[in-house]
């Protein structure tokens, strides 16, 4: 049989960056709130004519040298963003452009936070079916510029950036299982509600009703762990390391107990780098491997929630 292995990792964070202690000067916040509501400190910001395809091929190219592969290998690209680089074409297509790659399937995948998963499981049902040998994933973000900055609720929470993940076919496995879920009902409480398909540009800011969205994503994380752990006959311990969404640390904290982990077996980027949305759990990933936390063999849980809803879960064996 054939399996999908994550054989390289990369991130890329833009070197503006903004802390609480700025924003304090911009809205009516503090850097206390912040730290106990959110668990951030500061996040990474694009700059002025710094791209969605820039930050993705960064962390592209690097995924790519951790591989040790060419991107003439590459057999399918996907990039999960809600912020491509522009209509039409795909940011993926794009991508491919500067990758000087010909020939594969790219595309584009949105499903905002969750993206990075959903595209996962994409890519290895691509390798499983035979379809593709090497698939390079990307979760690249330039959300900042869909916040309103007067708007204290949303804007102390998001950041840029973007991380990627090149599977190759492997004879054993190496991603496990997913387990994807969206629900439609639930649009209006986190959503950017402005667009040109709708004719309302104008409204391009994310809106958030905070309370409700927090409490569906602690009991939908809570209830995907099982829904894994279930499809695998596996328990709490074996997992050896939660990689989570980076979007808020009690969120995080309560899908921690749910496993019986320790926040020392949690991978936390938060207090760096913000909501990154697609782009969070590529870069939390890419950190913990490249600083030795994460070593092969063992047993990962990646695990997102946001607008649409949609959420979702991969388990991996690294």
């Amino acid at each position: 049989m054939r399996f999908a292995r994550i054989l390289g990792t990369g991130g890329y964070l833009p070197a503006r960056v903004l802390t609480n202690a700025e924003l304090e000067q911009m809205v009516d916040t503090s850097d206390a709130w912040i730290r106990e509501r959110t668990g951030i400190e500061k996040r990474h910001l694009a700059a002025e004519g710094e791209t969605c395809c820039d930050l993705a091929e960064q962390a592209a190219r690097r995924a790519l040298a951790a591989a040790d592969l060419d991107p003439s290998e590459l057999d399918l690209i996907l990039v999960a963003t809600t912020t491509p680089e522009q209509f039409f074409p795909s940011t993926a297509c794009l991508l491919q452009q500067r990758l000087d790659v010909h020939g594969c399937p790219a595309f584009d995948l949105q499903a905002v936070c969750a993206g990075f998963v959903y595209a996962l499981d994409v890519a290895d049902k691509y390798i499983r079916t035979g379809a593709a040998r090497h698939a390079l994933v990307v979760g690249a973000e330039t959300i900042s510029r869909l916040v309103d900055w007067s708007d204290r609720t949303t804007c102390v929470l998001f950041g840029d950036g973007a991380g990627a993940v090149v599977l190759g076919t492997s004879d054993t496995p190496g991603i496990l299982s997913a387990h994807l879920h969206a629900d439609g009902a639930y649009a209006s409480l986190l959503q950017v509600p402005g667009g040109h398909g709708n004719g309302q540009p104008q409204r391009a800011f994310i809106e958030m009703r905070g309370n409700e969205v927090f409490r569906f994503a602690v009991t939908t994380l809570g209830r995907i762990v099982d829904e894994t752990l279930e499809a695998n006959g596996l328990t709490k311990d074996d997992i050896d390391w939660l990689v989570p969404h980076q979007a808020n640390i009690r969120i995080i904290q309560a899908t921690a107990r749910k496993l019986d982990l320790p926040m020392e077996r949690v991978i936390v980027t938060v207090a760096e780098h913000g909501n990154t949305s697609s782009a969070s759990i590529p870069l939390a990933l890419d950190q913990a491997i490249r600083d030795g936390r994460i070593q092969r063999g063992e047993t990962l849980l990646m695990e997102a929630f946001g607008g649409g809803f949609a959420w979702g879960a991969v388990l991996a064996r690294y």
